[in-house]
């Protein structure tokens, strides 16, 4: 999986965040025109847009429009939605490691909250990890609270 945030300029080194649409829609766009043997130069003219602003958006550096998107998507052959499909899920699985990552670093004091803004969460929380790299979770429930 591509390592979204490390690349995004201003960011505190240390400092986890999820990331943007833009880096994992230009992530997923790349990976699916080197997996069609295409070059950025070809798919930019069957796109209808620069090679330098389709480097652009795979770099997670520009936000297309949906008219790009769906004229990218139409080059490389997949439909709008599963792209579409493809990246939320990307996002998804991106977002809970980013989370979990954070609760592990953080310790006890993070948590998250619903819409309520009063619930009992199941946390993960980092117990081992083994010499090949293997983690443990442990997840504990608790009664959580905002006071304001």
């Amino acid at each position: 999986m591509d390592n979204y945030t490390a690349r995004r300029p201003g960011r505190p080194s240390g400092i986890t965040t999820e990331p943007l649409w833009r880096e994992v829609l230009g992530a997923r766009l790349r990976r699916l025109r080197k997996h069609r043997k295409l070059t950025l130069t070809q798919l930019a003219r069957r796109a209808g847009v620069s090679p330098q602003y389709l480097s652009e958006i795979e770099r997670g550096r520009k936000e297309p429009s949906s008219e790009m998107i769906a004229a990218i998507s139409g080059a490389l052959g997949i439909s709008l939605l599963d792209l579409t499909v493809q990246v939320t899920g990307e996002l998804h699985r991106t977002a809970r490691t980013t989370i979990e990552l954070a609760r592990s670093a953080a310790g006890p004091a993070v948590a998250l909250f619903d819409e309520e803004l009063n619930a009992e969460l199941s946390l993960p929380s980092l117990t081992s990890v083994s010499p090949d790299g293997t983690a443990s979770w442990h997840r504990a429930t608790e009664q959580l609270s905002l006071v304001a």
